[in-house]
């Protein structure tokens, strides 16, 4: 077996190594977070730093790595009083992206349980990883409730497995080490402040150093043993300086001063609760151990805040982790005067004109954040000229901007300076988004099998028991009743001895539970002339933002089809990272004529490709449109055929239907028609709007005459509705027309 990769031969990531290295000698910062594009050594890294941890004393057959020298009282295994220990080089257990909570945690012997008694209990990775680095490749494509177990070990120390009444408890105190490429997907907000250090790693754009990992790399490949070797010196004194920093962390003395302008930094970047001031104290006494100082400093608690804070600072879905470094370096500056009272800092009056700049005069022209804390000056509350634009618009009156140009057509109104279009018609320039809003729920009918999420109803691992099964694998949810009741018909077998419960292995009996899954959200989104309205487009955009928002929290994956011109773009194929999504829909230009049907099939062509890479994960097709098709020869009756293919197929679909103005042609309705789909207005894609729409996308139709509305019917409701067809949509939306236009 081939040796590592050598944790001294890295070249550069600096901030990477610091990271991991911090956590070897002091656990209980809580683990690293590494956020970064493909081919940045990330896990490489991981798997180098096992390599110069220092060797474990466990106790001899163990299966829990219990320390001899201090075994855990409620270890499985034990007790070990006086057992024999021996030494056995750091663990690195590698968490697969596919496993299951079983694999994590442990299972049980169900069949023994009942049959014999006997709590026969399976270690899981968690006992794996105990004493050791836990490191999961790919954190982000994990199920959420297998991560929640991760981080609630790393947390507590920690292993509870409790099923069918039988209870164990295991120690798991490990290094845990994420690894995540943005592009395919963010992790959750809750989920990034549990873990205690973040890191952003990319690629060196220098020429000499990128030649240099390059050089390495290639001799490494070529001869890994005397690679390695050439690196032994460097990486034992790696090791020894490890042990050495974890000898002295007990040591390092955390004083008033620098906890205050630790809590002072959490306290003016608005880091919610207080785990970040925890985690700061803990990197910054662990900075000085590694430095061989036994006093925390400034400069500690600087570099701290640099790895501990930028994740915690996500507050919205598509915010970009970041620290204003100039921001974190004025807080400390005013934190870090112990002996001057502050009382007397800020009862200091301002200097004249010429002594601006000075420090404390906190109205300076090079202030980094002049409307922040410390700030002279705060921007105007109407959005006002303050970095030189344009003056905003009179009250009640729209700013000025570029006319409207008329649908589908190639009239005047688009500036001068704007880019020719790619293809056909005249392009506006983009558009920002309104602001987004809380959508109501759109699901797939049915019952899936995908992966768990929080959108259609699905058979899933977690959720309510809806029945029971033979197990088509290993038994994981025992239900219990139907496990008796299999059972009973040769319980007379017993006769009159006495014995137990005889449970056989065909008596066994999955319980089948019922949840939620998430789903592939497709937009087709119409950028077309007919859309270019920059009030229009900007409400469009919110929606479509607001959905996203949705499918974000729903656990989504997400693709955008956009049409414009003469052709359709696959603006983001298919993927968990909605942040994408979001950026791609924000820089979307407009203008030029409505190849409506070239959108339907080239999101036709998408979800094809994507059922046979992941068939068990069902669509939902969102075509966000004014129902207008234009160019060629009959694109009316094209676009019709396109959207006949997703109705053959099943798919479920909704049209958000973007016509605006008191008469409406009902084009939209007549496209869901023959999509099979529901037409849902911008107005009535909020969730505070009490409209009579049915949420499933294949819901009740509405009712005519002077009937009142049937009430939304969500999954799980109290009765079914009766499906909504193609004639009955396109009735609603003429009906729908017609009384607005009355």
């Amino acid at each position: 077996m081939s040796p590592p990769y050598p944790f001294t031969a890295l070249v550069g990531q600096d901030g990477l190594r610091l990271a991991l290295l911090l956590n070897a000698l002091s656990p209980d910062v809580g683990g690293v977070l590494v956020r970064g594009e493909k081919g940045t050594a990330k896990s490489t890294a991981v798997r180098a730093l096992a390599a110069v941890l220092p060797q474990v004393r466990v106790v001899t057959g163990c299966r829990f790595s219990c320390d001899p020298d201090a075994p855990d009282p409620r270890c499985p295994d034990g007790p070990h009083a006086s057992a024999p220990g021996a030494a056995r080089p750091t663990r690195m257990v590698e968490l697969p992206v596919g496993a299951s909570e079983d694999r994590v945690v442990g299972s049980l012997d169900i069949e023994r349980a009942l049959a014999e008694g006997v709590k026969a209990f399976e270690p899981g990775l968690l006992a794996d990883a105990h004493r050791g680095i836990l490191y999961v490749d790919e954190v982000n494509l994990l199920h959420d409730h297998v991560i929640d177990l991760l981080l609630d070990a790393a947390a507590m120390g920690s292993s509870y497995v409790e099923r069918e009444g039988v209870s164990v408890r295991h120690a798991a105190r490990f290094l845990l080490v994420g690894t995540m490429n943005p592009e395919e997907g963010e992790l959750r907000p809750q989920l990034l402040d549990r873990f205690g250090l973040t890191v952003e790693v990319s690629a060196s754009r220098e020429p000499d150093e990128r030649a240099e990992v390059v050089r390495r790399r290639l001799a490494y490949d070529a001869q890994p043993a005397a690679f390695a070797a050439r690196w032994a010196d460097e990486e034992k004194q790696l090791r020894e300086r490890i042990a050495v920093a974890r000898a002295l962390l007990p040591q390092v003395v955390l004083g008033d001063a620098v906890l205050r302008q630790i809590t002072a930094t959490c306290a003016a970047f608005e880091v919610d609760g207080m785990r970040a001031d925890i985690v700061m104290a803990r990197t910054a006494t662990a900075l000085a151990a590694w430095a061989g100082r036994t006093e925390v400093l400034q400069e500690d608690v600087r570099t701290a805040a640099l790895l501990a804070l930028p994740h915690r600072r996500r507050r919205n879905p598509f915010d970009a982790p970041g620290l204003d470094e100039d921001k974190l370096d004025e807080t400390l500056e005013r934190y870090g005067q112990q002996d001057e009272p502050r009382a007397e800092q800020e009862q200091e009056p301002q200097g004249p004109a010429d002594d601006a700049g000075q420090p404390g005069d906190g109205g300076t022209d090079d202030d980094p954040d002049p409307g922040g804390p410390g700030g002279g000056g705060a921007p105007p509350a109407d959005g006002g000229p303050a970095d030189g634009g344009p003056p905003p618009a009179p009250a009640g009156q729209a700013p000025s901007e570029p006319a409207a140009q008329p649908p589908d057509s190639d009239a005047p109104g688009v500036p001068a300076q704007s880019p020719p279009p790619a293809s056909g018609g005249v392009e506006q320039p983009p558009v920002q988004a309104a602001k987004p809003f809380r959508t109501r729920l759109l699901t797939v009918p049915g019952l899936g099998e995908g992966a768990a999420g929080r959108r259609s109803r699905a058979i899933t691992e977690q959720g309510r028991t809806t029945g029971a099964r033979q197990p088509r694998g290993a038994l994981t949810k025992l239900h219990l009743a139907a496990t008796v009741r299999a059972a009973a018909p040769h319980q007379r077998a017993r006769g009159r001895s006495g014995a137990g419960l005889v449970v056989r292995r065909a008596d066994l009996r999955q319980a089948v539970r019922e949840g939620r899954e998430g789903n592939l959200v497709l937009f087709v989104v119409d950028a077309s002339g007919s859309m270019a309205a920059r009030r229009r487009m900007g409400a469009v955009k919110g929606a479509v933002l607001s959905l996203l928002l949705d499918a974000y929290q729903r656990r989504d994956k997400v693709g955008l089809v956009t049409f414009r011109g003469a052709a359709a773009d696959v603006a983001l194929p298919p993927t968990s990272s909605v942040d994408a999504a979001a950026a791609r829909l924000d820089a979307l230009p407009t203008g030029g004529r409505t190849p409506l049907a070239a959108g339907l099939l080239r999101a036709h062509e998408v979800l094809r490709v994507e059922r046979l890479r992941d068939p068990a994960r069902r669509p939902l097709l969102v075509v966000v449109t004014d129902g207008r098709a234009t160019g060629g020869t009959d694109p009316v009756g094209r676009a019709g055929r396109a959207a006949g293919l997703f109705a053959s197929d099943g798919t479920a679909s909704v049209v958000v239907d973007c016509e605006t103005g008191p008469v409406r042609l009902g084009l939209a309705g007549r496209l869901a028609g023959r999509l099979g789909a529901t037409t849902v207005t911008l107005e009535e894609l909020r969730a505070d709007v009490l409209a009579g729409l049915v949420r499933d996308v294949r819901g009740a139709a509405r009712t005519t005459g002077g009937t009142a509305p049937q009430p939304p019917h969500t999954a799980g409701g109290s009765g079914p509705q009766p499906p909504l067809t193609p004639g009955a949509v396109g009735a609603a939306g003429r009906l729908r027309t017609d009384r607005r236009a009355a």
